[in-house]
């Protein structure tokens, strides 16, 4: 189990904006990530050191948008003024998760500009939208296609401040947090709302953080 990526929620109308701030802020392009048809949403993303990366996702006028917890989520996000959605853990087997919730993952696809589909499956989208400290979890059906492969920069995530609750975060990951961050630091911090408050980052011109 690993950090996989963490993802940030706008509008439509603020997705180029914002992955053109972000991009400025951290010293590196974001690329168009194509978009997920199962979903209803579309996203741009910036491969980070370590294997992980950012998505900057909008939800689209789709048929899927009303159906799927990814959507719905995306959507309450940019729609209460964006920012970070949520954080995603990446196993080699989702088979134990799904018996632990007792439910199945979701197949999930990316048709990229390239025309390369991305293919996945993932579990708690839902658990979620319920508490947006808790991450949901991600099986890559090959990880040659992560979407961080052949595309790293040298910006690293070095901390994610969160608030909520550690006890029910490590009752969620069936464990404590033993190896699930790999050298990224998780401060819990004091705030209004569950889930991400702020993540710092270390670029090419010191640390930056984003909140």
């Amino acid at each position: 189990m690993q950090l996989d990526h963490v993802s940030y929620a706008v509008r439509a109308s603020e997705l180029a904006d914002t992955i053109q701030r972000l991009g400025a802020d951290l010293g590196a392009a974001f690329v168009d990530g194509g978009k997920h048809p199962r979903f209803g949403t579309r996203n741009f993303i910036l491969p980070l050191s370590g294997g992980t990366y950012i998505e900057v996702v909008s939800a689209l006028e789709h048929p899927a948008l009303d159906l799927t917890p990814f959507a719905q989520a995306v959507r309450e996000r940019a729609e209460d003024g964006g920012g970070w959605l949520g954080w995603v853990l990446a196993v080699d087997d989702l088979t134990p998760i799904e018996a632990r919730l007792g439910r199945d993952a979701v197949d999930g696809h990316r048709v990229r500009p390239d025309g390369e589909d991305l293919t996945w499956k993932q579990i708690g989208v839902l658990d979620l939208l319920e508490d947006p400290a808790l991450p949901y979890f991600i099986q890559w059906n090959d990880a040659r296609q992560h979407p961080s492969v052949g595309f790293q920069t040298p910006v690293k995530i070095t901390e994610i401040a969160m608030s909520g609750s550690l006890g029910k975060l490590e009752e969620w990951l069936g464990g404590g947090l033993t190896n699930a961050l790999d050298g990224v630091t998780l401060d819990f911090v004091d705030a209004e709302d569950s889930g991400i408050s702020a993540i710092t980052f270390q670029t090419a011109h010191g640390l930056v953080v984003i909140d």
